[in-house]
């Protein structure tokens, strides 16, 4: 407890179809502007100070696992805590749901404390499109994709590069980035999956990213160029940025409690991020 507060993280799931992001933005509806009413109207106009988040997600992104994390005066966390899950399901909309609230100790920051994003990006290649019910989250793709073309392009990818390439520039921030993970699966009913985790992602990456892989998984290009484009240092215009609801962000990764302190002052020190997936 700090000054008469609590912190307390938020596991966050959302559609991000009728938000305009996360980010409190002035006169737009946005995930954040959103759970903060809600927080208010349960702890008091006071009551949820310094809301910050692992990943702010672009207009029209998902997510299942985002986390974040509040503080919360003490007297009012003490009487909502046995409640606050159901009291937040009263008073939110549909489309936004807090699923855990956990208290923490101050040394847990949502973002600079993560260890890493995992996002996932679903593409339909039937030649009807996309089921009705999974429109607001998957992509259509109107080629033929071939899974294995997909996962060499992939693989060329991962680990640690200067995406510039795949980044909206920002000359005051760095485009180097460390993909852990990148892989393309094909579920049950026909929907390419593409899963990537990274430490961090610039902004407009895995859109980017997923767009250059899809035209080396149809062919209209070679399987290695999506890795070619790693050696230039500014944006590539002939990747196309593809849309933002085949995106979900699903789980952000920490460290152990005892190293939530350590890992956000070597953040810190690394780079200050814009942390904004497109």
């Amino acid at each position: 407890m700090t000054d008469g507060r609590v912190r307390v993280r938020l596991d966050v799931a959302y559609d991000g179809t009728d938000f305009h992001g996360w980010a409190v933005q002035q006169d737009r509806r946005t995930v954040a502007g959103v759970l903060l009413v809600g927080l208010r109207q349960l702890l008091g106009d006071e009551g949820a100070a310094g809301l910050t988040v692992a990943g702010r997600t672009d207009a029209g992104v998902h997510a299942t696992g985002q986390v974040a994390h509040v503080d919360v005066i003490a007297p009012a966390w003490q009487t909502r805590r046995g409640d606050l899950l159901r009291r937040l399901a009263g008073v939110l909309p549909p489309d936004v749901r807090v699923t855990a609230a956990t208290e923490v100790g101050f040394d847990f920051d949502a973002r600079f404390s993560a260890l890493s994003r995992r996002y996932e990006y679903r593409v339909s290649d039937a030649p009807y499109g996309v089921d009705p019910l999974r429109r607001h989250d998957t992509l259509r793709w109107r080629w033929p994709l071939e899974l294995a073309r997909l996962n060499q392009a992939a693989a060329g990818l991962v680990g640690e590069h200067d995406f510039a390439a795949y980044c909206r520039r920002n000359p005051n921030r760095t485009t180097v980035r460390a993909i852990t993970e990148l892989a393309w699966r094909r579920d049950p009913d026909g929907v390419l999956v593409a899963t990537v985790a990274a430490d961090a992602f610039c902004q407009s990456m895995v859109r980017s990213l997923v767009g250059g892989m899809l035209l080396a998984g149809d062919g209209t290009r070679p399987v290695e160029w999506p890795a070619q484009l790693l050696t230039r240092r500014e944006r590539a215009g002939e990747v196309r940025v593809v849309g933002p609801h085949g995106l979900t962000l699903v789980a952000v990764g920490y460290p152990d409690p005892e190293a939530w302190a350590a890992r956000a002052l070597a953040t810190r020190r690394v780079r200050t991020l814009t942390i904004e997936p497109a």
